[in-house]
């Protein structure tokens, strides 16, 4: 079942419902589930050039009606207390710099009995800070992906109660998936051109290519002087991310369903 999917199953609205995506980018999960459960979903962002092409892309799918889009800070919602009932997050609250106040800000804005559906990246169990490759590992995901630090399941789950929800499910479900989550960036998995075409760019080669390609566009300062270094960093950042995930240390796929209580 895709995340879309699974997330509107545990978010219990139906038409008319008011739903938030909080850190949306242009939407393709918000338009998703607008459509599954016929809610009216808005999206959180604080990235303009994003919010215009996901407003473009509301009008071309017709969920112009049903869908939209907030500029704004997850940190700082510019929305009354109690409005929405339902609210979800996809791999986006791991960039707060405070993941309790993100939570209660995020509490404060859904009705009570409403409930919140998250997909968190975490650490898990498995890290050991003690092990020089494990704090490597970590340090390069969050260097290549803009973390401002690695929380664990655990720390996640705490700072949600200390935020007022009460936590009704909590599973990693990487343990339960049928296909690794870092296999699509995996430079050296097994590759085929019938099956994944458009994943070409991810593999060793692909990589090597548009290094080049990066190279060769800015030596002709067509692309920004930098962009090489910037280029090589992101893949560091992806680097890390299938070391954590071949080495059980690392989740993009933790996921929870807390509940406002009605008092």
């Amino acid at each position: 079942m895709r995340h879309e999917h699974f997330l509107a199953s545990k978010l219990n609205v139906k038409k008319g419902d008011k739903v938030l995506d909080v850190g949306c980018g242009i939407g393709g999960p918000l338009r998703e589930i607008a459509a599954f459960t016929g809610a009216d979903v808005t999206g959180l962002n604080n990235n303009a050039f994003q919010i215009s092409r996901g407003e473009e892309c509301n009008k071309a799918t017709g969920r112009h009606d049903n869908c939209g889009f907030i500029k704004a800070d997850f940190m700082n919602i510019p929305v009354p207390d109690n409005t929405y009932d339902a609210v979800y997050q996809i791999e986006a609250t791991c960039h707060a710099p405070d993941a309790e106040k993100c939570y209660k800000e995020i509490f404060r804005v859904l009705k009570p009995g409403g409930v919140f559906a998250s997909y968190e990246w975490c650490l898990t169990d498995e890290y050991d800070a003690k092990n020089e490759e494990h704090k490597r590992i970590r340090q390069d995901i969050l260097l290549g992906n803009g973390l401002p630090t690695a929380r664990s399941c655990k720390d996640v789950s705490k700072a949600m109660k200390s935020a007022g929800f009460k936590l009704e499910e909590e599973e990693d479900l990487v343990k339960t998936s049928d296909v690794a989550w870092y296999e699509p960036i995996d430079p050296y998995r097994r590759w085929s051109p019938f099956r994944d075409f458009w994943s070409f760019k991810t593999t060793i080669w692909g990589r090597a290519i548009t290094h080049f390609l990066v190279l060769f566009l800015e030596l002709v300062r067509i692309a920004p002087k930098g962009s090489v270094g910037v280029s090589g960093f992101l893949k560091k950042g992806a680097d890390a991310l299938v070391d954590g995930g071949k080495t059980g240390i690392y989740t993009v796929m933790y996921f929870t369903k807390a509940v406002k209580p009605m008092k």
